[in-house]
């Protein structure tokens, strides 16, 4: 049996406490704790605790220290139950240790796996243009089971993943000057892809987006691309470089018809 000769609190954290203990050769530091466990277990000067309570408190302790982190972490945002078990593995908590506190947190509805989906779906439709299957992939490495998913993703209706669609589309055209109305769509449309568009939603809003280009920006932008292939085809001449010509800006997205004609204004100046 050891007693408790002596309790002090910290200085740099007054919310945890210094005990120290007497196991017959005299007054030594023994471990700290913190002031909810300090309650819990009563600890006072003059008492005497074994082994396996000290054992019992540290391992207390150590829950606590780990359930704090894991508060001032949810702090900052809602949190999967994966994201806070990944998180306290990194601050080296052991794995009981983290169940115990990931059980307490649930327990008292600090996570909830469900209402952190929803949230989460709420907040990306409405903060970013991410598509769903974007979404759907960042809840799974969340940890969010595929039926919580499929209920979850509901928050972003149909319409809205089109209007989405949509401006994230017409944006990209109007810095597709230099570009051909082809290209611009399969810019436009890869670039969906890569938001997690799926192909339905990326088909409907190409067909409302206005992508359409009047002729005299398609000819603006056939001029920066024919000034582009020119510089690479002059070491040729006559019918060589004006199949290579052709070539090139068909390659570009232009039709036949755009390029002929800029072949054509071409020859003249």
């Amino acid at each position: 049996m050891a007693i408790i000769t002596k309790i002090t609190t910290q200085q740099k954290n007054k919310d945890r406490f210094n005990i120290f203990l007497d196991k017959g050769k005299g007054e030594e530091y023994a471990f700290s704790v913190d002031s909810n466990v300090l309650i819990r277990f009563q600890l006072k000067k003059g008492m005497a605790i074994d082994e396996f309570s000290i054992l019992e408190i540290q391992l207390q302790d150590d829950i606590r220290k780990a359930y704090n982190l894991a508060i001032n972490y949810l702090a900052r945002r809602m949190r999967s139950e994966k994201e806070i078990r990944e998180y306290l593995a990194k601050k080296e908590v052991e794995e009981p240790i983290a169940n115990e506190v990931l059980h307490k947190l649930a327990a008292q509805r600090y996570t909830n796996d469900e209402e952190f989906a929803f949230s989460f779906v709420r907040t990306q439709k409405n903060t970013t243009d991410k598509g769903p299957d974007l979404i759907r992939i960042e809840l799974k490495e969340k940890g969010i089971n595929e039926a919580i998913i499929k209920a979850a993703i509901k928050e972003y209706p149909l319409e809205e993943q089109v209007e989405k669609a949509i401006k994230v589309s017409e944006k990209l055209n109007k810095k597709s000057v230099k570009e051909s109305q082809r290209i611009a769509k399969q810019k436009a449309e890869q670039l969906l892809l890569r938001k997690g568009y799926p192909f339905d939603i990326i088909h409907l809003a190409l067909n409302e987006a206005d992508m359409e280009k009047e002729e005299d920006e398609e000819m603006e932008a056939i001029k920066y691309q024919g000034e582009k292939a020119q510089r690479k085809y002059n070491k040729y001449s006559g019918f060589e470089y004006i199949q290579k010509m052709k070539e090139a800006l068909y390659r570009k997205g232009f039709s036949m018809d755009v390029i002929e004609k800029y072949l054509e204004e071409s020859k003249k100046s």
